[in-house]
């Protein structure tokens, strides 16, 4: 009875629309903060994610041969890949060379094709330029005529280049940069000893970044323990010296580095003069160089996450544990120490993951031994204009920021289940 009459007993709601009113409530309140984040949304979209999707297209589009020779590629779809092909392919391919707008499209396949098979760039441009074939009127006569313009097009080569990337999309760019390729039936095998270099690029890469990734955690530690036990006033103030290379240009410091690092510089004078040296020390221009001004650059970020956890840990701990009958460093790499392990997991990954992106510094400091991965990904976009192998090269890089990204992520949640 009480339950029936409940609703019209005076200053009681109605059970069903209070819900509606809390569920309106809360629908507004999500709605008002997901306005809030839209503009750091849509600023994330347009700056992260949509390069990096490009960068990924890119990587296995192939255009230039689908788009400037469409009725070759027909013409090539019942080819074995041995031999010559028919008088149609000759047809069609001088077809569709003479269809072309203008020398940047002729261009463009050029380039493509010359770096399937060498001298193709120089068999396009010189047939695209004497072409139309006015007087060939027939598949075979315009064979005859290709063939009188330049033999080359009797080569089996070219036109396995040609059937080879007729599809708009390929995984050979991808194939390369992890020092593979496709042979000329389509078969996956791995590249000649010769052309096997971007593993060892990547390797080398990593091998940098591990070294200044443990150099700076060595230099790093122990100065973040320090300003961590320091009042907050002194350890706010040295912690600006520690954010000053934030504040100057990568230029700058590498630049401040060749001065101090050559033969003539401040570090050879001041060893020579201490007399622990008798000649200047090769310091620039090589691994040293490339290591101690990556290591200058890249250190607040290993400091930051180490202070930041330092911070957090109650100093009692290490006093409860010499009290207990343990020895200082034991107690320091037994009870301080494992507390700061996250601190160490992240700065480590932080300082490696923009290691292996650095393309300025080991290209102003070091040798032709010391180049990481980001500068051939430069000089395929800048010198060579091959944007496919580019973007490979980059998206290698990125699948292994991911990976280690998720190696960390694999080993702190191990930690605090494990805590």
């Amino acid at each position: 009875m009480s339950s029936s009459l409940a609703p019209a007993l005076p200053g009681i709601q109605d059970p069903h629309g209070l819900r509606r009113q809390l569920a309106r409530a809360e629908r507004l309140r999500k709605l008002r903060a997901f306005s809030l984040t839209l503009p750091l949304l849509l600023f994330l979209l347009l700056t992260f994610l949509v390069p990096i999707a490009t960068l990924l297209k890119r990587a296995v589009e192939n255009p230039e041969v689908a788009n400037a020779l469409p009725h070759t590629v027909v013409a090539l779809q019942d080819w074995n890949r041995e031999g010559v092909p028919e008088a149609d392919a000759f047809a069609a391919i001088a077809k569709d060379l003479a269809s072309l707008s203008d020398s940047s499209d002729a261009g463009a396949l050029a380039r493509r094709l010359n770096s399937e098979a060498p001298g193709a760039r120089s068999l396009v441009m010189g047939t695209f330029k004497a072409l139309p074939l006015e007087d060939a009127a027939t598949p075979a006569a315009m064979k005859t005529r290709l063939l009188a313009l330049d033999e080359r097009w009797g080569e089996t080569t070219y036109w396995r280049a040609i059937a080879k990337n007729a599809s708009r999309w390929t995984p050979d760019y991808l194939l390369t940069s992890v020092d593979l390729r496709r042979d000329a039936h389509g078969a996956i095998e791995r590249a000649e000893p010769e052309l096997r270099v971007f593993g060892r690029i990547l390797l080398r890469t990593f091998e940098i970044s591990a070294v200044v990734t443990l150099w700076a955690l060595l230099l790093g530690y122990p100065l973040a323990y320090w300003l961590s036990t320091l009042p907050a006033r002194r350890a706010n103030v040295l912690m600006i010296l520690v954010l000053v290379p934030f504040w100057t240009s990568i230029l700058v410091r590498v630049a401040a580095w060749i001065v101090l690092l050559q033969s003539e510089g401040l570090v050879n004078h001041a060893l020579i003069g201490m007399h622990l040296i008798e000649a200047p020390l090769a310091l620039l221009f090589n691994r040293t160089g490339v290591v101690i001004a990556m290591v200058h650059i890249l250190l607040p970020f290993m400091i930051l996450p180490l202070y930041s956890v330092m911070k957090s840990v109650p100093p009692t701990y290490l006093r409860a544990a010499i009290s207990l009958g343990s020895s200082p460093l034991a107690a320091f790499f037994r009870v301080y120490v494992p507390q700061t392990y996250p601190g160490v997991g992240a700065g480590a990954l932080l300082v490696f993951i923009l290691s292996i992106g650095y393309y300025v510094t080991p290209a102003l400091l070091g040798g032709a031994d010391d180049q990481m991965l980001s500068y051939y990904i430069a000089q395929y976009t800048n010198v060579t204009v091959n944007w496919g192998m580019a973007c490979a090269l980059g998206a290698l890089l990125l699948a292994a920021t991911l990976v280690l990204y998720a190696m960390y992520r694999r080993v702190t949640k191990s930690e605090l289940s494990l805590g």
